[in-house]
Formats: structure tokens, C-alpha cells, sequence
């Protein structure tokens, strides 16, 4: 009797958690990236794959319906939109809410700062979700890395870049913290969607626009409006694909869906980096051959100053932020650590 009293009771205490386990849910995501762009809404390790991932590893107990910019909401506004529970979840990059959090922009990249594994390393194992959930939680948000596209291009010009005086006057699409540095070399910075950059940079309405690499810059066209194009990297050496939850829609899920949610994001960040990685030497080489592009790197004197004023841009917007300079501290922290480890591991490598 005392045993059947037991079960019974274990049986009643269980029942709650059971029934919680087998719920199941129906979310919207948003996107800042526009309908059919590869990496940022469609294919490997992609928002719509993720959203898959979910429904499959959750037995389709957790649906998420993935509305590209323009479906639902315009390009950029994803932010508030999870934010006053219009969606669950949004894609995009952590740098387009720079206006109302200067410390997001460092989740995304850092001008100078840590490759994809450097900064996978810091956001997984060296405090970094920490620092994001700390600086997102106020605001009833959680953010997790859903993508990175690896180090990208400096981008695209209509004319040479010779000296650092050829950045004077010139009007450039660039988002994010590399913006800042631009500007306080002469550049007029432009923050432009992707689906907007193509029209823009053959009109002349803007003299060069960075995007992402050459698979994904040959898709929007540029190559058709300018002929310059640059690499080093030095702006972002990593981009890290944000995704944006409802703290409030994310502790409905029992720890299982929370899981999956982790889990999918998690293989969509290395699924989408290793697409970029297969594609894109094909892409620059077909750019070179075919379409006439001259692909070169930056000049080492203009990469030197370009080092320099973005020390000193990060430096000053840190001192009169102590959010932003709790998290760029920890962030320059873990780079210093990493590059002596990169030093002795990768350097050699890429000598060889």
C-alpha cells in the first residue's frame, strides 16, 4: 500500500512536467535580409534551415514561420518587433541596433578583432553569450549566434583607393563599428539594406558599398557598378548572424524546445560559415576572369591607418560608455588571449 502511495504520488508530481514537455508552439520570425538572399534567409545553416532544424529535431512541436524583410515588417525593424511581442523571433546582425545599444555592435564584429574561430571561442567559452545576455535581458530580449559568414571583403569602388586622401568626401555603404572608423577618416557613411546597395552604387548616389564576399556581392550585382575591389578584412574579420528572441516567448519553451533552439543555432553558425567557405573562391575567381574585376588588397599604409583610427574610435566611444566598456575590456581581453594561441597554432600554418 505505502509502495502504490509512492508511485502514485511521483506519478501526480511527473504529471505537470510531461504535459508541459508535449506542448507545442507556433512562432513567426523576422529577417532584416530580403527574400531569396542565400546565407541570410535561404540555404545551408540559413534562418529558413534553422527554423527546419527546429521543426524536425522538435517533431514538429515548435513551428516557426520565417518571414524574409518586406513579408512582414521593413528590413530594419526587427528589433522592435520581437521587442513588443509582435514576433518571437527576428535574423539579423546585432550592429543595426547600434543607435539604441553601442555595446551590440561587438557581437557581431569588432574592426581589427577575433576571425570566426576567435570569435566563437569568446562568445562560447570566454563570457561572451554572458555579456549579450546581460546587456539584452533589461530589454526583455535573448540573442543567440545563428550564423557568421567568416571574414569579408572591404568591398567594392568606383575608383582606386591609392592613399588615405582617396576617403575624403566619399560616400560608402558601411554598417557597424568600421562605419565610425570610415567616417572619422572623411568617408560619408551610408546605412543601406542589401536589396538596396546595387541601385545606389551604379547610380553614383554612393562611390563604394561593402556587402558581405564575392558569392554574395556577385548575386546583388555589384560587379556591374563598380570594378574596384578590395580585400584585408580589416573591418570585419567575422560577422556573426544574430538571432533575436523574446525573453518572454523563450521561457514559455521547457528546457527540451530551449535545447533544440541552442542546438539548431549552434550548427546553423558552423553550417553557414562553411557554405561561405566552399563558395567563395569560385566566386572570386569567376569575378576576376569574367567580369573584368580588379580584386587587391587595401595599401599597407592605408591599412595602418586605418589600425590606428579605429584604436582610437573604439577607445574614445568605450570612455563615455561604461555598458559599451564593460564589454569591449572583455572583449580586447579575450582577442590579446587568443592571438598568442593563434600566433603559435595558425600563423605557422598559413606560412607553410
Amino acid at each position: 500500500m505505502l509502495l502504490q502511495t509512492a508511485t502514485l504520488g511521483a506519478a501526480t508530481l511527473a504529471a505537470p512536467a510531461v504535459a508541459r514537455a508535449q506542448d507545442s508552439f507556433s512562432w513567426k520570425m523576422t529577417n532584416a535580409y530580403g527574400p531569396g538572399s542565400p546565407f541570410y534567409v535561404e540555404g545551408p545553416g540559413s534562418p529558413t534551415d534553422f527554423c527546419e532544424k527546429v521543426a524536425a529535431m522538435s517533431d514538429g512541436r515548435l513551428q516557426i514561420q520565417h518571414f524574409a524583410a518586406g513579408e512582414l515588417i521593413p528590413a530594419l525593424e526587427g528589433f522592435d518587433a520581437v521587442r513588443n511581442g509582435a514576433v518571437e523571433m527576428n535574423a539579423a546582425n546585432a550592429y543595426f541596433w547600434a543607435g539604441r545599444l553601442p555595446a551590440a555592435q561587438y557581437f557581431t564584429t569588432v574592426p581589427f578583432g577575433m576571425n570566426f574561430q576567435g570569435m566563437n571561442a569568446w562568445l562560447y567559452h570566454g563570457g561572451g553569450m554572458e555579456l549579450w545576455d546581460e546587456l539584452y535581458e533589461p530589454l526583455g530580449l535573448k540573442a543567440l549566434p545563428m550564423g557568421n559568414t567568416g571574414v569579408q571583403m572591404t568591398g567594392w569602388f568606383r575608383e582606386p583607393i591609392e592613399s588615405v586622401s582617396d576617403f575624403e568626401n566619399l560616400k560608402m555603404r558601411i554598417p557597424g563599428l568600421a562605419g565610425k572608423v570610415y567616417a572619422a577618416l572623411g568617408v560619408d557613411v551610408r546605412l543601406l539594406p542589401g536589396g538596396e546597395i546595387f541601385p545606389a552604387l551604379e547610380r553614383g548616389v554612393i562611390d563604394a558599398a561593402e556587402f558581405v564576399g564575392p558569392y554574395q556581392d556577385r548575386r546583388l550585382g555589384l560587379q556591374n557598378a563598380a570594378k574596384y575591389y578590395y580585400t584585408t578584412g580589416w573591418h570585419e574579420p567575422s560577422n556573426v548572424t544574430e538571432l533575436l528572441i523574446s525573453r518572454a516567448a523563450w521561457d514559455t519553451l521547457p528546457a527540451d524546445l530551449q535545447a533544440i533552439v541552442r542546438t539548431a543555432a549552434m550548427a546553423c553558425n558552423l553550417e553557414s560559415h562553411t557554405w561561405c567557405e566552399a563558395n567563395n573562391a569560385s566566386a572570386l575567381k569567376d569575378l576576376v576572369e569574367n567580369e573584368d574585376v580588379i580584386a587587391q588588397t587595401l595599401p599597407q599604409e592605408v591599412v595602418d591607418e586605418l589600425r590606428s583610427a579605429t584604436e582610437t574610435v573604439l577607445n574614445e566611444a568605450a570612455a563615455e560608455d561604461p555598458q559599451l566598456k564593460k564589454v569591449h575590456d572583455a572583449f580586447m581581453a579575450f582577442k590579446q588571449e587568443h592571438a598568442s594561441w593563434a600566433a603559435v597554432s595558425e600563423a605557422p600554418l598559413y606560412s607553410l
